[in-house]
């Protein structure tokens, strides 16, 4: 089509607001002691998948009028592309060790606080005394029982002492002015960073369905399921189609 015969604007409807992940925007659900996560910003509804699903497979889909129906289609013989044309983007502070976790999921953009221009944080994740376990005798990477209440106690004793033994040194370093990419060096994957996240829906699931899992670590499945309530209000007929 000659450039003069297209139209000034393609006629269609405004694009709607997303009611679910309105009700998200900047509410933090906390998670562990110190940390939280939030939706920032979103694109896209249950509504843009379709369309997308049926721009792609064109006059094949007036048999699946049914957007739910569609979506579960599209998520049971694993058509996913639709399902990226949804993109979240999250705030959320966490454990670094919970957060090099999560980075191994190398489907998102990702801009984390940097320590080299600002200080540390002075938060240090402190677990729930029941949530100290023995090594698992079946999963090499997971835990079983709990420890006794004793040791137990004594963990926490000895993580408290050096969270404030690392912090004490921190500053002591940044009052001889040793640089911040230097003072920070000694301090433990238990300190909180925080990070914007933004991923499409597509990859979101594929996290989720890894993160979800009972056998996902607990620190980073608290926020798989702070996510997934997001989620299921956002995107209420994918994620149906997603847990079937």
């Amino acid at each position: 089509m000659p450039e003069d015969e297209l139209p000034d604007r393609i006629s269609g409807d405004k694009q709607p607001v997303n009611e679910g992940a309105e009700k998200w925007l900047n509410r933090p659900i906390k998670c562990l002691d110190s940390g939280f996560i939030y939706l920032v910003d979103y694109l896209g509804s249950d509504a843009a998948i379709a369309q997308a699903a049926r721009v792609s497979y064109g006059k094949g889909t007036k048999k699946i009028s049914d957007d739910e129906v569609l979506l579960r289609y599209l998520m049971r013989h694993n058509h996913s592309t639709p399902f990226e044309m949804c993109e979240l983007k999250f705030h959320a502070k966490m454990p670094i060790f919970v957060a090099r976790q999560w980075v191994r999921h190398r489907t998102a953009s990702i801009n984390e606080v940097s320590r080299r221009y600002s200080e540390v944080s002075d938060e240090f994740y402190l677990p729930q005394a029941g949530d100290l376990c023995k090594q698992s005798k079946d999963n090499r990477q997971g835990r079983g029982d709990e420890l006794s209440a004793e040791n137990q106690a004594k963990i926490l004793a000895v993580l408290q002492e050096q969270y404030r033994s690392q912090l004490s040194g921190y500053k002591g370093f940044i009052e001889m002015d040793l640089a911040r990419e230097l003072a920070r060096i000694h301090l433990s994957v238990a300190n909180y960073t925080e990070w914007y996240w933004k991923i499409d829906l597509r990859n979101l699931f594929n996290f989720l369905r890894l993160r979800l899992d009972k056998h996902a670590q607990k620190e980073i499945r608290v926020y798989a399921e702070a996510m997934a309530r997001i989620v299921k209000d956002a995107f209420p007929l994918a994620y149906g189609a997603f847990e079937n």
